[in-house]
C-alpha cells in the first residue's frame, strides 16, 4: 500500500489516544480524522473535540449511538443469554463491532487510507477493532501504535505529551489512576494498576454506577418487564425505546447493588486478566430474559440454547461479531424468540434479583391442568409414566446384566 494521506482514529480524548493523534501526524505525515462513539459511557464529549481541534485536527466526528447500541447489539446478544466463562456479561466486547463499523463507515466518507485505535498490544480489544475492520474493509491498513512505538509507559507518554504541548488532565499527568476504566451503557470495567493483584480487594470508592448491597435500601423493590420477540419494550408499563430501557434498569439496579462482579478471565491473546465489573441494568435483563424463556419456549429449544450459548458468547468476546458462524448463530437464535412474550415480575434487594412471577397471554406453555398436584381429570395419566421409565432405563439394564454375568 502506498503512503498514508488520511487515518481515521477511533478518539476518546484521554491521553492514549491524544498522545497517538500527534504521533501519527508525525510519523506519518498524515492527516488525522478523530471519531468518538457516545455509547453511554457518560461525561461530557465537548472536551474531546476541544482537545482535538487544539491538535490540528479539521474533521471531528462525535457520533450519539446509543440507541443503536442497544437495539443492534445488546438486545440481540442478551436474546441469546450471552455470558461468557459463565460470569461476564460481555460489556466491552459487545460494544467494538459497532464502533469498528461506524469507524469503516467514516473512513469510506471521508475516503481515508487507514484506520488507527488505541488498544494494546497485550489485549483483546486489538483484535476485536481489527476483526470488524477486515470483515467490513479486508483491504483497509490498520494501524496500531502500540504495537509500532517505543512509548512503553506512562512517563514516556506524558514525556511525549508534554513535549508536543498535548494537554494532559491532572490525574493522568500525576500518574495517580490506580486502574484503568471503560465504560458504556450496559456495564462500567475496570482492569490494571492494583487489580492486577488478584488477590487485592477493591476499595467501595472505586464502583461508580451501584452502591454496595450492605448500604442498599432495607426494603426490596419490585420491576415488571414486559417482552416482544425476545427484547424490552416497556418498564413497569411505561414504553421505552431500548436505550431508555437499559438505562433506567441500571438506575433500578445500581439502586439495590446488583451487578458487581469480579473475575479472572481468559484473554483471547493467552493470559490470565483480573477484571471488576458493574452491569446492574444487564445483570437484570439475564435473569428476566430466562424467566420468559421459561415459560414460552420448548424444552429442547432451550437445551439447544444453553448448548450453543458459550460458544455464542467466545465469538463476542473473542471479536467475532461479524463472522459468518456468528451471523448463522444469531438467525437460530433470533427464530426462537418469535414466541418470547409476555411480563416478567421481579424483586431487587441487597445485591440479588428474584423473579417472582412469569406470564405469556399468548405464547405460555405452562398448562397448569397438567402439571397440578392436584385432581387433574385425567389430563395426564400417571401410569404411562411405568412405560416411559422402562424404556429409558433399558440400556442400563442390559448393561446391568451383562456386568452380573461377568
Amino acid at each position: 500500500m502506498g503512503r498514508i494521506r488520511k487515518v481515521v482514529l477511533a478518539y476518546s480524548g484521554g491521553l492514549d489516544t491524544s498522545v497517538i493523534l500527534k504521533w501519527l501526524q508525525d510519523t506519518y505525515g498524515c492527516e488525522v480524522v478523530t471519531f468518538t462513539a457516545d455509547i453511554g459511557q457518560g461525561g461530557e464529549l465537548a472536551p474531546a473535540r476541544a482537545k482535538a481541534r487544539k491538535l490540528g485536527v479539521r474533521k471531528i466526528f462525535i457520533d450519539d449511538l446509543r440507541e443503536e447500541f442497544v437495539r443492534d447489539f445488546v438486545f440481540p446478544m442478551f436474546r441469546a443469554n450471552a455470558v461468557y466463562e459463565g460470569e461476564y456479561l460481555l460489556g466491552t466486547s459487545i460494544a467494538r463491532p459497532l464502533i469498528a463499523r461506524r469507524q469503516i463507515e467514516i473512513a469510506r466518507k471521508v475516503k481515508a487510507d487507514a484506520v488507527a485505535h488505541g488498544a494494546t498490544g497485550k489485549g483483546n480489544d486489538q483484535v476485536r477493532f481489527e476483526l470488524g475492520y477486515y470483515a467490513l474493509a479486508p483491504d483497509i491498513k490498520v494501524i496500531a501504535p502500540w504495537r509500532e512505538w517505543d512509548l512503553t509507559s506512562r512517563e514516556k507518554l506524558l514525556e511525549y505529551a508534554e513535549r508536543h504541548g498535548i494537554p494532559v488532565e491532572g490525574k493522568a499527568r500525576k500518574g495517580i489512576a490506580p486502574y484503568s476504566m471503560d465504560a458504556n451503557l450496559l456495564h462500567v470495567s475496570y482492569e490494571g494498576g492494583i487489580l492486577e493483584d488478584p488477590t487485592y480487594e477493591p476499595e467501595e470508592a472505586m464502583w461508580r454506577i451501584t452502591v454496595s448491597p450492605e448500604k442498599a435500601p432495607g426494603r426490596p423493590e419490585h420491576v415488571e418487564l414486559e417482552y416482544r420477540r425476545g427484547d424490552i419494550v416497556a418498564v413497569n408499563g411505561r414504553r421505552m425505546t431500548p436505550a431508555k430501557a437499559l438505562a433506567a434498569l441500571n438506575k433500578l439496579g445500581g439502586r439495590h447493588g446488583v451487578g458487581r462482579l469480579d473475575i479472572v478471565e481468559n484473554r483471547y491473546v493467552g493470559m490470565k486478566s483480573r477484571g471488576c465489573y458493574e452491569t446492574p441494568g444487564g445483570t437484570i435483563m439475564l435473569k428476566a430474559h430466562r424467566a420468559i424463556e421459561s415459560v414460552t419456549l420448548d424444552r429442547e429449544v432451550l437445551a439447544l440454547k444453553d448448548d450453543l450459548m458459550p460458544r455464542y458468547a467466545r465469538l463476542i468476546y473473542n471479536g467475532y461479531w461479524w463472522s459468518p458462524e456468528r451471523r448463522v448463530l444469531q438467525a437460530l437464535v433470533d427464530h426462537t424468540q418469535q414466541s418470547v412474550n409476555g411480563k416478567v415480575r421481579m424483586k431487587l434487594y441487597k445485591g440479588t434479583v428474584m423473579v417472582t412471577g412469569r406470564a405469556s397471554r399468548t405464547d405460555s406453555l405452562f398448562d397448569s391442568s397438567i402439571a397440578t398436584f392436584e385432581d387433574d381429570r385425567g389430563a395426564y395419566d400417571q401410569a404411562d409414566a411405568e412405560g416411559f421409565i422402562r424404556l429409558n432405563a433399558l440400556r442400563m439394564r442390559i448393561a446391568a446384566k451383562l456386568k452380573r454375568r461377568k
